[in-house]
């Protein structure tokens, strides 16, 4: 299940929450029983190998010559 984190307006607390997705838009109460509450953006990194390779340049500034004159 995702978590969501989430910030109390009323006493500045930081929070996570595990919720279904669509339930992600829904208020929440903070830990301090506070209700006016905000959903904070994530950012998630990803990482990982890739098994195709990279793509060859063609050359020039932007890999295909084209703002080269």
């Amino acid at each position: 299940m995702p978590r969501y984190e989430y910030r109390c307006r009323t006493c500045a607390d930081t929070f996570e929450l595990a919720r279904p997705m669509a339930e992600s838009s829904a208020p929440a109460v903070c830990p301090d029983g506070h209700e006016d509450t905000v959903k904070l953006l994530s950012a998630v990194a990803v990482g990982g190998t890739t098994s195709a390779p990279a793509a060859a340049s063609a050359g020039g500034c932007c890999g295909g010559g084209c703002c080269c004159g």
